[in-house]
């Protein structure tokens, strides 16, 4: 029988919520156990497994958000993607850059000298 990607996927997910979740808080209990009979200091165990639980917490969130960063391709309000260094386009730029290559007729030399007078005539414009 064939699954579908996206029940394995489901699977893996869970498994590392869970993961992300149990390890710092048996961690944490762990060493409070440790510390109170190496130090005769039984409540120490309490406040450990609360900071693990809180991290827990926290691996899990940061976790969380970046998968639904990463499968929503739709922004809210507020959200802004981030390009690249050196590639960020205006939606102006976008449509108005001028295409390159298109003449069949010329050498690629011309080609692309003529591209660059293009775009530097472009940008030349916009400034």
């Amino acid at each position: 029988m064939k699954y579908d990607k996206s029940v394995y996927r489901s699977l893996t997910l869970i498994t590392q919520f869970g993961i992300n979740m149990l390890v710092p808080i048996f961690l944490c209990t762990i060493a409070g156990v440790y510390i109170g009979k190496r130090f005769s200091v039984e409540w120490v165990v309490i406040p450990l497994f609360v900071v693990g639980a809180l991290a827990g917490f926290r691996n899990v969130f940061i976790m969380a958000h970046k998968i639904y960063s990463k499968e929503s391709p739709s922004r809210g309000k507020g959200t802004r993607r981030v390009e690249p260094a050196g590639t960020a386009r205006t939606v102006e730029n976008a449509v108005r850059q001028p295409e390159c290559g298109k003449e069949s007729d010329e050498s690629l030399a011309d080609s692309m000298h003529n591209c660059h007078l293009e775009k530097e005539s472009h940008y030349a414009e916009k400034n």
